[in-house]
């Protein structure tokens, strides 16, 4: 059996364990108001209860004294940073918003000044300068890295987006005739193995266009070359639409017989080589491009003293006048001798100088005045069906006549009766209804000299 000492070293180190075991206890696991029994009221009880509640009681009176210590040095914070009191942290209006670091370091400012988190590169406005590359880096090659070029890169044109970019610059070009601006236009795009084909798509709606057009593409070939194109982008262009040849005829009756005259006016301007043509020697097999050829051949074996200049006629407002005025000439002097109307007018419109038409109604009147026989009658049957035609204005026609009524004075130096013959043409116009009356009156009456009296002896009445 155990001593009475041994007795009592045992049950007070049970107390003891239980008081620790308070110490230890979260506040909110023991309640502030718990209330005591009535033993521990009276102060009754056995000398273990007794040593619980004194142990109860300063586990209470510490939680109380560490309660108050740190909501005043919270307060004491929040005071001394903004000069008011603050809320308390602890509760959840106090946690909105909150950007202090939860470590306690920081003043709540956003991280990198703003330029930080995911996702974000860096500060809005901020340039970065060039960095030299470093030759310690792994990745640094000297052949490479040592002269470093930086440029803008134009995306390759695709079959579609080369078609719909050419397309409007030959249009255009065709109004205003400045090949010069079309090489400007083209170098700035990024054609790469496709040159060839601006030749051939300018070609394809030059068939489909005017004498006129055809001419300003052949021009068109000879400043691009040197510049955008080359001999062989030429003829890989011409070869490309030989092959294409049954399909153009559709839209183009004619396309083989113009093909050919594109490839001789093109031999003849150095545009394509002088071997060109032989290279298809028995190697054609289709018809509308052997037809393509020989007809080349024959305009390149002619010998004109002007070469092959006017291979597509005369047409459009880029020749010089005085070789409109010679070509509308001879439109009309071959009208008196064949007194074809269609003629005349197929080839007034093939000259496409609608601004200048003021030039054939001056020549005819001037050929009336100076030639006999029934030249007269044959020249207003022509103006007659150009103006019922169209294709003489009421403004063309009227500057052609008024520019002969200007010229009167002149022409009576030649032609003494030029009045007389002038009254009965514009008489014989008014009758077929080419010129008006107004028109008709407007002319200039010849000034006769009318005597005082017989007796005056020939003085002239001022």
């Amino acid at each position: 059996m155990l001593c009475r000492r041994q007795h009592e070293e045992i049950k007070n180190d049970v107390l003891k364990n239980q008081t620790d075991y308070l110490y230890l206890l979260n506040p909110e696991d023991i309640d502030d108001d718990e209330e005591l029994n009535d033993g521990e009221v009276n102060g009754n009880g056995t000398p273990q209860e007794k040593m619980l509640r004194e142990a109860r009681i300063k586990a209470k009176a510490k939680r109380r004294l560490r309660r108050n210590s740190s909501r005043d040095s919270t307060t004491r914070e929040s005071v001394s940073e903004s000069g008011e009191p603050g809320t308390d942290p602890n509760s959840p209006k106090g946690k909105l918003n909150d950007r202090k670091s939860r470590s306690g370091k920081g003043r709540g400012l956003p991280k990198k000044g703003g330029a930080g988190g995911k996702g974000v590169w860096g500060a809005a406005g901020v340039i970065y300068d060039y960095e030299e590359p470093d030759a310690r880096d792994p990745n640094y090659d000297d052949a490479v890295q040592g002269k470093t070029v930086y440029g803008t890169m134009v995306p390759e044109l695709d079959e579609n987006a080369l078609q719909k970019t050419v397309t409007p610059i030959v249009k255009e070009y065709f109004e205003h005739g400045d090949g010069r601006e079309v090489a400007a236009l083209l170098q700035e795009l990024n054609l790469g193995k496709r040159k060839h084909e601006v030749p051939s798509l300018a070609v394809s709606l030059a068939l489909e266009g005017k004498a006129s057009h055809r001419e300003l593409t052949s021009r068109l070939l000879s400043d691009l070359l040197g510049k955008v194109l080359t001999a062989d982008d030429v003829a890989k262009a011409f070869d490309k639409m030989l092959k294409d040849l049954p399909d153009l005829i559709l839209d183009t009756p004619e396309a083989p017989q113009v093909l050919g005259q594109f490839i001789a006016r093109a031999v003849a301007d150095d545009v394509l080589p002088s071997n060109f043509l032989d290279g298809y020697k028995g190697r054609v097999n289709c018809d509308h491009a052997r037809a393509a050829l020989d007809r080349a051949a024959v305009l390149l074996s002619m010998k004109r003293g002007v070469g092959l200049d006017n291979v597509w006629g005369v047409g459009g407002g880029q020749r010089p006048v005085k070789h409109l005025i010679r070509e509308m000439n001879f439109i009309l002097k071959e009208f008196l001798l064949s007194g074809e109307l269609e003629e005349a007018e197929h080839c007034l419109r093939d000259l496409e100088v609608p601004h200048f038409h003021h030039e054939l109604v001056y020549e005819a009147v001037i050929m009336v005045l100076e030639s006999t026989g029934n030249t007269a009658a044959k020249m207003v049957k022509l103006l007659k069906m150009l103006w019922e035609s169209g294709l003489v204005t009421l403004d063309q026609m009227n500057r052609g006549f008024q520019r002969v009524f200007d010229e009167l004075p002149d022409i009576n130096l030649d032609v003494p009766l030029v009045h007389t013959i002038l009254e009965k043409f514009l008489d014989l116009c008014v009758q077929e209804a080419v010129i008006t009356k107004q028109l008709r009156d407007s002319c200039p009456s010849r000034g006769r000299k009318r005597f005082v009296s017989e007796g005056d002896g020939g003085r002239v009445k001022e």
